[in-house]
């Protein structure tokens, strides 16, 4: 399977298992669904709550700013989340392996 850290992170290797700990904790938790409109883009359908909004806010800035070939977009609604995450070509596989785990983790499965 194709990692979502790809070589291009700037993550300190040693802070990158956090980082995956944090996001698989976000979908498991509140992962309510996903889609694929395009290639390049994969939404994601995260259920709200206290503090939820600032929490996806919070963890999508920090990940811009080591994977800066990431762009996403938080859409608040009055019960969901929807989160857009965009990659350029180089970065398909990246977000191809992104959606997996994310899958992985929201259906309470170990994740590699």
């Amino acid at each position: 399977m194709t990692t979502w850290i790809p070589a291009s992170c700037t993550l300190p290797t040693t802070e990158q298992p956090l980082r995956v700990a944090e996001f698989d904790a976000l979908f498991a938790e509140r992962l309510a669904g996903t889609s694929r409109p395009d290639r390049l883009r994969l939404e994601m359908l995260l259920t709200g709550g206290q503090g939820v909004e600032e929490n996806i806010r919070d963890l999508v800035a920090r990940e811009s700013g080591c994977c800066s070939f990431f762009t996403f977009t938080v859409h608040p609604g009055p019960e969901h989340i929807r989160l857009d995450i965009e990659v350029d070509d180089a970065h398909e596989a990246v977000l191809d392996a992104l959606q997996a785990r994310a899958s992985t983790a929201a259906a309470g499965r170990d994740v590699p």
